[in-house]
């Protein structure tokens, strides 16, 4: 019989849980009652690049040297690095068949919320941060005032808030019996925060909290479905030659989004993160995880990537809140041998799928604006695609003096 391991979050005695935490205590219940053999790590706070918990730590150290904050920053916490956690959920794979239970797992230091943000500032080389604690804050409050400074929308920030009323701490450290601590002992605080600050500073986050979940149901449309299957569809599709060799076009296209934009009206672009985050979406800030590489499932600032063919094709869905469901398509085509041979060509495209009578005014209301946005992407891509290749030339052309 195989293993069951999961991981949980800390249970308090005496406390009211949160819904979240109350949701993943009933998990543990369901697969301790199975019959297969189960062990349930429950953690508080985990410290690693890429998790939503330390996204939102982060974030609102950074971004806020004077912070008002609800109560809950005076809870105590017990967070525990990523690197023990991996090392927990690995050990219990090779339990002894006869355990099956519930163990806490937490770091060596027990701290309130408020002291995580000042050490976190004092270990990112921040100047001490002034935090007012205020008692009028509601966590649903909280959630969108965490939505509003951090890329964390309202709508996951809320969970991870409310949980913060509760005391997240260890009862006990069973676990070491099964599998022992490192001889240099668990992962401090300072430590933790200073290697995931670190990984982030190098672009080496390998998964990411906006990776964890993809847009949309199995029922949904795509973009590649027939015009006549699941109704309306709406196009606006550009098309551009360019000079550039296909690597050089591709590798601009790669490498769109995040802190390099968008190649057009980057007002026009901020403007509708904003809104989108203002109706509790995800908005521009989520970015990418390395600044010239994709793969599929990627979050990208508010799409997610949806399809990619290497040097050829990329498509975006769309996550931000719209009436409907929508792609943003790069396609890459080499042009024919010849003399002289054809151009590169890029074509793009974005498709609209709307919901309800509000999704078909929405797209004829942008019709007016797509023609500029969109016609600009394409134009611009394939400048910086010819610059690039220019500046490449160039430098060989020295090198070679």
């Amino acid at each position: 019989m195989g293993r069951l391991v999961y991981l949980g979050g800390l249970e308090p005695d005496g406390e009211e849980l949160s819904p979240h935490l109350r949701s993943r205590a009933e998990v543990a219940e369901i697969l301790l009652g199975s019959g297969v053999p189960t062990a349930v790590l429950r953690a508080a706070v985990v410290l690693g690049s890429g998790s939503a918990s330390f996204e939102m730590l982060r974030y609102l150290t950074e971004r806020l040297p004077v912070m008002v904050t609800p109560r809950w920053v005076h809870s105590r916490i017990q967070p525990i690095a990523i690197r023990d956690v991996l090392r927990y959920l690995v050990g219990c794979a090779t339990l002894p068949a006869d355990v099956h239970r519930c163990f806490d797992i937490g770091g060596p230091d027990v701290m309130t919320y408020l002291e995580m943000m000042r050490r976190f500032a004092a270990v990112a080389g921040l100047p001490k941060r002034r935090i007012l604690p205020v008692p009028v804050l509601s966590p649903g409050l909280s959630s969108h005032w965490v939505g509003v400074v951090t890329p964390v929308p309202a709508s996951i920030a809320r969970p991870l808030v409310e949980s913060l009323r509760n005391t997240v701490v260890c009862s006990e450290h069973d676990i070491a019996r099964y599998v022992p601590d490192p001889p240099e002992g668990l992962l401090g605080f300072d430590e933790a925060a200073r290697m995931a600050i670190q990984r982030v500073r190098d672009r080496t986050v390998a998964t990411r909290w906006s990776s964890a979940s993809t847009p949309g149901a199995p029922s949904d449309p795509l973009s590649t479905d027939p015009d006549w299957a699941g109704g309306t569809l709406y196009l606006d599709e550009k098309t551009r030659e360019t000079d550039a060799s296909p690597e050089a076009l591709w590798r601009v296209v790669e490498g769109i989004g995040g802190e390099t934009g968008w190649y057009s009206f980057p007002l026009a672009w901020e403007v509708r993160g904003w809104l989108d985050r203002a109706v509790g979406g995800v908005g521009l800030r989520r970015g990418r995880r390395s600044p010239s590489d994709l793969y599929v499932g990627d979050a990208l600032d508010f799409w997610r990537v949806e399809e990619l063919e290497e040097g050829r094709l990329l498509r975006l869905r769309a996550e931000m809140r719209l009436p409907g469901l929508a792609w943003l398509e790069f396609h890459v085509e080499q042009g024919s041998a010849g003399d002289p041979p054809a151009r590169t060509r890029l074509r793009q495209k974005a498709t609209f799928k709307p919901s309800g009578l509000f999704g078909h005014l929405y797209w004829r209301v942008l019709v007016p604006v797509h023609g500029p946005i969109f016609g600009g992407m394409v134009r611009n891509i394939c400048r910086a695609a010819e610059e690039g290749t220019a500046a490449a030339v160039g430098e060989r052309r020295a090198h070679a003096a």
